[in-house]
């Protein structure tokens, strides 16, 4: 039987896109166990899937270790791999913004300093907007860049905007809203379109039923 492979990302996230996988018809008991396997399938369900860092997602699509996978929007704009994005999960749901210290205030006419880990999203953001910037690429604990003076904005993922607050930051701006998709390597999508699409259908049908 003609298999699928799926790559997962770890975490919360990954365990509610599994259910939602399961629920539309692609089980694969195994990977409820409790145990630190990696790789689990159901040669019955015509599955296989794997956990990976999130991150690390598309590109397994991209290079074909994975049929399909399930990415933040915010990976895909910022990476921009060569998948198809075929559904929009509604899960994971938060939004790209910039934020800044409460009492900032931005002046057009000064390179404006721009703290994030999404260099390309920042600076396609800035670049429509025809806004001078300078980009300060940081891959963790951005919230203390404004505070310690070394930016005057960043560019991050809000959630529910706590840590901001914590930390005297405020949106200033939303950016886009960010979401998991699904997508596929664009080879699978032509040599095992059907059995993509009867995944892709079957999530669609738990998207609608979970609105």
């Amino acid at each position: 039987m003609e298999m699928i492979n799926v790559a997962l990302p770890k975490g919360r996230l990954g365990e509610k896109v599994y259910e939602m996988f399961e629920k539309s018809g692609f089980p694969c008991p195994s990977i409820k166990e409790p145990n630190r396997k990696l790789i689990f399938e159901n040669k019955e369900a015509g599955v296989r899937y794997f956990w990976v860092k999130p991150s690390d997602v598309a590109i397994y699509v991209e290079r074909g270790a994975a049929d399909i996978g399930v990415a933040g929007k915010d990976i895909l704009l910022e990476y921009e791999p060569d998948v198809y994005e075929l559904l929009d999960l509604n899960l994971g749901k938060c939004r790209m913004a910039v934020a800044a210290k409460k009492d900032f205030r931005d002046d057009p006419n000064s390179t404006l300093r721009v703290a994030t880990k999404f260099t390309n999203i920042a600076s396609r953001y800035y670049a429509d907007k025809c806004r001078d910037i300078d980009i300060i690429k940081l891959n963790g604990s951005i919230e203390i860049a404004p505070i310690l003076g070394l930016s005057d904005v960043i560019v991050d993922i809000v959630e529910t905007g706590k840590t901001l607050l914590e930390n005297d930051l405020e949106p200033k701006e939303t950016i886009l809203p960010i979401s998991a998709r699904l997508i596929a390597n664009k080879s699978s999508y032509k040599f095992k379109n059907e059995l993509i699409e009867r995944v892709r259908e079957g999530l669609l049908r738990q998207v609608k039923t979970n609105d």
